[in-house]
């Protein structure tokens, strides 16, 4: 007799049903798995064998054979070792009565022990969309899978554990459902412990108010990593939402705290210079989420990037515009969302003091040269403020005086954020970053004057048509932070402040 047990599988973000089916007949003992598994789920035979032994039950003598169905998609992982060693259970009589509309996941140790996956909530997601009632997942996976309403998730400890509920001896209680995350956002770093450097947290305060992409230039020392490392305490308060979304991407990529319902902390990686292009887009066989989607609704800081490879910074152009990377391989080709605010930071030249108002730079014309041109104009075009980071006077390192708290500039940000959730009601868009070309002017008026001194800057720098519409939407949020619905001269002042670093340094 073939028994079916459904379980859960997962395709980049998306999760499908996956039917284990088992039969068990007399012939020369045998224990096969077919329908794509990949290396752990083969393994997987000695970890359930030696789990039913040591749960107290005899493995069957005969011919086994399991079916992971759909058959033609590839399953990974080791989430089907729980569903497969239970229809060899009720193939056998173990199992009175099974749960009607439930699924299955989890990894099996050899004690029995039932230890956490990947990927759960996109999983839990899926199964409640095709109807499934009762979710059994390993206890430490169960907060996550609770954010699904209108299903019960099963927290599951152990096999024995899981018998005794199937069979009505001891019921284990569903998780408690989540509906939003309760857990205040506290951080230990404050924009107070910024001594001067005022210039730089306007322009950042601009940044994170529109979600803009910023680069910040100036020497060691100066402060551009304390600056980065701060902007998320200044951003707005994620919506639910948004939790979800980047909590799936956490679960997949399998960095998901574990007993942790929702990431309610926007993301901020910060990766080493040397990492590969795969590992800012995602890779390996079945595509996992890279840099670039694990920040997403949060911030990516490239520190120091010139000395990122040529292909990693390249590979950044289309995923910034676009908002989702796709990864294209034989057998596949997966998209992950990677809307981000990217930071980035470097040295004007190789020894760091290039135009340092007391230290001599000691790189000749040429190395400078060089070194800013790694970073290509159609990358530089891509992000919309270039700020200078000066060395701190003594007078500001000295003085007792503290500096404007991250409370205090959030304010400001987060009533611009209400007049930009107000204008892209009912549209995709959520910050003046993401404003499209077809909807730039309608978004942003602007008034005579600023657009003559738009006009005549365009001509003077030799502005890209990229880099117009950048100016128009940091105008547009320099304008949400003084509370005009008018773009005034001002405000296009401001924004044209904010590209000039390119014509000194590039094309200087």
């Amino acid at each position: 007799m073939v028994v079916n047990i459904q379980s859960m599988g997962l395709f980049g973000m998306n999760a499908f049903m996956v039917d284990v089916e088992t039969d068990i007949s007399s012939g020369i003992p045998s224990f096969d798995i077919v329908g794509l598994p990949d290396a752990a789920i083969k393994e997987s035979r000695d970890r359930i064998r030696s789990a039913i032994k040591n749960t107290g039950f005899d493995f069957p003598l005969g011919k086994i054979v399991v079916n992971l169905a759909p058959a033609d998609i590839r399953k990974v992982g080791s989430l089907y070792d729980l569903p497969i060693l239970i229809s060899i259970l009720l193939s056998c009589g173990f199992i009175r009565k099974m749960p009607e509309n439930a699924a299955f996941i989890g990894e099996v140790s050899l004690s029995g022990e039932i230890r956490p996956v990947n990927g759960v909530l996109p999983m839990a997601i899926a199964a409640k969309e095709n109807g499934c009632k009762d979710f059994f997942v390993p206890a430490e996976n169960a907060p996550e899978g609770a954010v699904v309403r209108d299903m019960r998730v099963i927290p599951v400890k152990s096999v024995s554990q899981l018998l005794s509920h199937i069979n009505s001896k001891k019921t284990i209680a569903p998780a408690i459902p989540v509906t939003s995350s309760d857990s205040p956002v506290v951080y230990d770093i404050d924009f107070a412990d910024v001594k001067g450097q005022y210039e730089a947290k306007r322009a950042l305060e601009v940044a994170a108010a529109g979600g803009h992409n910023i680069l910040l230039i100036g020497s060691p020392g100066a402060g551009k990593s304390m600056l980065a490392k701060r902007v998320p305490t200044i951003l707005p308060e994620m919506t639910f939402d948004e939790m979800i979304e980047t909590s799936k991407i956490h679960s997949i990529a399998g960095i998901l705290p574990r007993d942790t319902s929702l990431v309610n902390q926007r993301p901020f990686r910060s990766p080493h210079h040397t990492v590969s292009p795969a590992g800012l887009t995602g890779g390996g066989t079945i595509p996992r989420p890279g840099e670039i989607s694990l920040a997403h609704n949060g911030v990516l800081f490239l520190d120091e990037l010139p000395e990122f490879s040529k292909n990693a910074m390249e590979i950044l152009r289309q995923p910034l515009e676009d908002g989702k990377v796709t990864i294209s391989r034989v057998n596949a080709t997966l998209s992950y969302p990677c809307s981000i605010m990217l930071i980035c930071a470097m040295n004007p030249c190789p020894c760091g003091y290039f135009g340092h108002p007391a230290k001599e730079c000691t790189c000749s014309k040429n190395a400078v040269s060089r070194y800013l041109s790694r970073i290509s104009g159609p990358l530089l075009d891509r992000i919309d403020i270039h700020v200078e980071v000066p060395p701190v006077e003594f007078e500001d390192l000295s003085s007792n005086e503290t500096g404007e708290t991250s409370a205090d500039i959030k304010k400001r940000i987060d009533k611009a954020r209400e007049i930009q959730n107000k204008r892209f009601e009912g549209t995709d868009i959520t910050c003046n970053a993401r404003i499209t070309a077809s909807m730039l002017r309608k978004l942003c008026p602007a008034d005579d004057a600023a657009m003559n001194a738009l006009k005549n800057s365009f001509d003077i720098m030799g502005l890209s048509a990229r880099a117009y519409d950048r100016i128009l939407k940091v105008a547009r949020t320099i304008a949400d932070l003084d509370n005009s619905e008018i773009i005034h001269r001002e405000h296009i002042f401001e924004a044209i402040q904010y590209r000039s670093l390119d014509n000194k340094y590039w094309q200087g």
